[in-house]
């Protein structure tokens, strides 16, 4: 089910009377609307089937470049992603980094980009993202092993709390041979010689 606008805009117009404001008043008069678009894009994701990016699979054997058969891991880094935390409905954004084991099929590396994008419109919390993303790949494509770390900054602990503004949160999710350390180690490896560039918001430093 899309996101119900005008139901956004009659809800925005109550809160804003909940903390005392006017809605009225020049400054918020268009704040509703906006709201409305807003969150039509930030939960986009929410009635979306994450699978539906994954179902154009490239056979590597019968497919363009047959003699070059991938013999290791398929790793996309820094993919960018935002969401909200639907704890406090504050935003929390960061890099994703995505790594599997192909089979017999491959995927257009864009429709990774896509899975991502479509499980972080939605309320969320990053370890059930991270996972949720590990099943999707997992569980529609040919795949021996696959590794997803997450690295993101989250404005319930910048903007409020303990208000560590330089603070981020790194989680991993695996599944098939990457559940064993020693399998992921040269990935992880890769993915913090990312960090260490300056392209990654967190340390780098996983196991």
């Amino acid at each position: 089910m899309a996101v119900d606008r005008d139901r956004v805009e009659r809800l925005t117009r109550e809160l804003l009377e909940a903390i005392g404001e006017d809605p009225d008043r020049p400054g918020l008069k268009q704040t509703p609307g906006r709201m409305a678009e807003l969150y039509a894009e930030f939960f986009a994701g929410v009635s979306e089937d994450p699978a539906v990016h994954l179902e154009r699979t490239i056979s590597v054997s019968r497919g363009p470049a047959p003699d070059t058969l991938p013999s290791g891991a398929v790793l996309l880094r820094d993919i960018r992603f935002r969401s909200v935390c639907e704890h406090h409905l504050l935003p929390f954004a960061g890099v994703a980094h995505l790594a599997y084991l192909p089979g017999e099929q491959v995927v257009g590396l864009g429709a990774l980009v896509k899975v991502v994008e479509t499980l972080a419109t939605r309320p969320q919390v990053q370890e059930r993202l991270g996972e949720q993303i590990a099943d999707a790949i997992a569980e529609n494509l040919d795949t021996r092993g696959v590794l997803v770390v997450l690295d993101a900054s989250h404005g319930c602990v910048t903007m409020r709390g303990g208000r560590q503004p330089l603070a981020s949160t790194v989680t991993i999710a695996a599944r098939g041979e990457f559940t064993e350390p020693t399998a992921r180690a040269e990935l992880i490896a890769l993915i913090g010689s990312s960090a260490s560039s300056g392209t990654q918001s967190g340390s780098g430093a996983w196991t």
